[in-house]
């Protein structure tokens, strides 16, 4: 599943930005997204990349942290 980002006109004018959607591709997002905000106007959409957090400590990670301790560094 990916993530879209959406920048849309409402049926009443209203600019509405940043709406994400969860989706196998972009047409079913669109469809989500017409879905909630009947006869909008799409203006933009773009795929967003998540950014991947880093979890747990590698082995570089736990010398450094020993070495700081080491040397009295919080």
């Amino acid at each position: 599943m990916n993530k879209y980002g959406f920048r849309i006109r409402t049926k009443g004018g209203m600019m509405v930005e940043n709406l994400l959607v969860q989706a196998r591709d972009r047409p079913e997002a669109e469809r989500k997204i017409n879905q909630v905000y009947y006869q909008c106007e799409i203006i933009d959409c773009e795929e967003v990349t998540p950014t991947l957090k880093k979890e747990g400590l590698d082995l570089e990670d736990v010398i450094s942290l020993i070495n700081k301790q080491g040397r009295g560094e919080p």
